[in-house]
Parts: C-alpha cells; structure tokens; sequence
C-alpha cells in the first residue's frame, strides 16, 4: 500500500457515503427492480473503487458513478431479456392472467417508464427524478446534449400517451 491509500480509502468512503442512495435510487428507476437496485449500486461501488484513482481525478465523479450504474443496468436489462426469450422457448404456452391492479384507473409510473427504450428512461430519470442539467445527463450517459435533449422530448412524449399530458406534467413539475 503506498502513502496515499489510506487517504484515498477516506475519500472513497466519503464519496460512497454521500452518493450510495442516489446510485441505488437510479439503479431502481432504470430497472424498476428494488431488490436489484441495491447490488446494482453495489457492483458500481466496486467497479468505482477498483478505479478510484481515475475516477477521483476526473472531472465530475459522480457523473462517471452515474454513468457505471446506467451501463450496469442496461446489461441486467438485456441478460434479463434475454433469459425471458430462452425461457420462452422451452414454454410457449404463457397464460393470459393479468396479475396487474384490478382498477384501471391505477397509474403506475414504473411501468410507464419499463415500456421506454433504455436511453430515453435514463435521459428521463436523469432529468426529471434527479434534477441533473442536460449537460450532467451527457455526461453521466456518455452522449450529447442535443441527445439527451432528443431523447428527454421523447421520452416524455411516450409518458404522456401512456399516462396522460395532466399526470406526466405533474411528475416533472411542469418542466420539460
């Protein structure tokens, strides 16, 4: 261990302590799975302390935090579609249950934001759930502004087909 790790120790735990929740949260919104969120968080950490020295020097490391969580729940999302096709394979005959709420008027925002392509759900968390500029949303996803401008519009366009233009504006306050 060279001099400086017990430094960078107290710095990770200080980044960790202050960002874990925002990651899990995140992790949750791109995934709309609350018991992944939390590993989601934590393999970021991981990944984040095997490379702390990079991401402490970098510019926003909290963006770069938020970038290996959305990359991280874009491959769960994918292996998890891609079991789903292999599963149905082997059981073609799904049921016609719907387990769903029983009253129709019931909105269910996650859901909602299940139905959006990856990068518009996380240009859509990105800026309305946490409030992060277009340029911080940029860089946390590693793309563009004018994408994530693109891909917010969007986003929300689909939100409020499937909400309603009242309940999505009122998620986002008005904003868009």
């Amino acid at each position: 261990m060279d001099k400086g790790a017990p430094d960078a120790a107290a710095e990770f735990h200080d980044f960790f302590e202050r960002h874990h929740v925002g990651l899990a949260r995140l992790a949750h919104l791109l995934t709309g799975d609350a018991d992944a969120a939390d590993d989601l968080a934590a393999d970021a950490l991981v990944a984040i302390w095997h490379r702390w020295d990079r991401v402490r020097a970098a510019e926003h490391p909290a963006a770069y935090a938020r970038g290996v969580v959305a990359h991280l729940a874009r491959s769960r999302i994918r292996s998890a579609v891609r079991e789903r096709r292999r599963v149905a394979l082997f059981w073609p005959h799904r049921s016609e249950h719907w387990n769903g709420p029983d009253v129709p008027a019931v909105v269910d925002v996650q859901q909602a934001l299940r139905t959006l392509p990856f990068r518009k759900r996380a240009c859509v968390v990105l800026r309305h759930a946490f409030d992060l500029s277009e340029r911080d949303t940029a860089l946390a996803l590693g793309i563009s502004v004018g994408t994530v401008k693109s891909q917010t519009s969007k986003g929300m366009a689909q939100l409020e087909k499937l909400l309603g233009g009242d309940i999505a504006a009122e998620l986002v306050g008005g904003r868009r």
